[in-house]
């Protein structure tokens, strides 16, 4: 097993036991056998199948397709697999005849990495023209360079695009330039330490309440600067929770609600399990600094925005704010491109649907997210991306963590009526938009339709 050493500000160096062991995959082959990976043993080639579906699923995509793609590769070698996937862990069975070959993977965490799924996916589609004629340390081999598509971004580009992204948030739940400011200078902030403890392999709990803590103190500092200085209101404290939503957990929320549709239970309740944990840690977080700051959810100051300067904005911010979330998912700029034209036009119709239709909230976000996905299904078939590295970054703006953060602030407060209302209205929220995106997918992709 092996150690991780980190530099600290202390004289000696801190020596970190890996709690996961790490699989040596090319100890299923041998380097100097050249046969096609057809005619090899059944552990080489089950070895292939499970090493591309751990992959898969630290890349963030749901169970579905991590087991669709372990069963494409699995056919190609004339094999039978059945595979139970979780949120961090597989465990699968290759049959090849009368023998078998079982494994257990387990991931050291999860997160979401577009750039790879969408090679892997490459990988998968093309294996039966250029993979098939090679050997297993060959394969292998092609896996280590995917693997190594870690991040495309640096910590500070990823606070950028934190900053970006939650700057138009601010935005489009109502706040004006001085809430967009102090929110894009705290999510810019508590991105950048989130980023740099990530790196450091530190636990979920402590990354969560440092960055959560670092963009709302950070909002609170520069607007009571920019009060001193410019002598601005104090009521725009009301964008104080916009710079924390950068935290919100687009892509658990999104794959539950589709591998709960695909009765997937295992992979959807603990992917749902995993976003309750990181909205409840930084909800709380930001509650509880809330209330050593003196800060209070208030409405934000009207914009008096003309309609025709309203749906340009909204637009805008929109195409903003999922180009942001996109990279911060480690898309490339053209998917993050393709992506933030979806989120766009789609959040703009659900935000005029709520104005002008004055339609409930969840039934326009269910009508955002199945736009959204019809959208995605017909850029997948021209541009060839993963259809969720498009349709959870185009709609993770929909998520309503202004109304989350509220719920738990009145429930902190012991003000339960209003705690109810805003935690139901977020919960309904929440469910429509993996509905809106499930009958998008039902609709266009004939393979989802079925429970085979």
């Amino acid at each position: 097993m092996k150690s991780i050493t980190y530099k600290t500000n202390q004289t000696e160096p801190v020596t970190v036991k890996k709690n996961h062991m790490d699989i040596l995959w090319h100890n299923y082959t041998d380097k100097k056998d050249k046969t096609p990976i057809l005619r090899a043993p059944l552990p080489a080639k089950a070895s292939i199948v499970g090493r591309v579906g751990i992959m898969m699923l630290a890349c963030g995509t749901g169970a579905w397709r991590v087991r669709s793609s372990m069963n494409t590769l699995s056919e190609l070698m004339n094999m039978t697999c059945t595979v139970d996937i979780g949120l961090m862990s597989i465990n699968y069975t290759c049959f090849d005849g009368n023998d078998s070959f079982n494994q257990s993977l387990c991931l050291t965490n999860t997160g979401v990495n577009t750039s790879q799924l969408n090679r892997l996916e490459k990988f998968v589609t093309h294996f039966h023209e250029k993979e098939l004629v090679q050997s297993c340390e060959a394969i292998h081999s092609a896996l280590d360079d995917i693997e190594k598509v870690h991040g495309l971004y640096s910590p500070t580009t990823l606070a950028f695009a934190a900053a970006l992204a939650c700057s138009a948030f601010t935005f489009l739940l109502g706040g004006g330039i001085v809430e967009m400011l102090c929110a894009f200078a705290g999510a810019g902030i508590g991105n950048y330490i989130r980023g740099k403890l990530s790196r450091k392999h530190l636990t979920l709990f402590l990354c969560i309440i440092s960055s959560v803590s670092a963009a709302c103190l950070s909002y609170t500092a520069l607007l009571k600067l920019l009060e001193l200085i410019f002598s601005v209101k104090l009521q725009h404290e009301a964008g104080y929770i916009c710079s924390m939503l950068f935290i919100i957990p687009g892509f658990p929320f999104i794959t539950s609600g589709i591998d709960l549709a695909k009765l997937d239970m295992r992979s959807g309740t603990e992917r749902l399990a995993y976003a309750l944990i990181i909205v409840t840690v930084s909800t709380m977080t930001a509650w509880i600094l809330a209330m050593l700051l003196g800060l209070r959810p208030i409405p934000f100051l009207p914009l008096n925005l003309a309609l025709w300067q309203r749906i340009l904005f909204r637009l805008i911010a929109g195409f903003c704010g999922v180009f942001g979330f996109s990279i911060m998912f480690n898309s490339p700029a053209r998917l993050a491109t393709a992506a933030s034209i979806i989120g766009a036009i789609s959040n703009t119709l659900r935000l005029e649907l709520i104005d002008l239709c004055a339609l409930p909230p969840a039934a326009a976000a269910a009508i955002g997210a199945f736009l959204a996905g019809i959208l995605a299904s017909t850029l997948k078939g021209v541009a060839g991306y993963p259809r969720i590295s498009i349709t959870v970054p185009s709609i993770v703006i929909m998520i309503p963590g202004l109304y989350l953060y509220k719920g738990f602030y009145n429930l902190g407060i012991m003000n339960l009526t209003s705690a109810a209302s805003w935690l139901a209205s977020a919960l309904l929220i929440i469910l429509a938009l993996p509905l809106g995106l499930i009958f998008a997918r039902i609709m266009t992709d004939k393979t989802f339709r079925y429970c085979t």
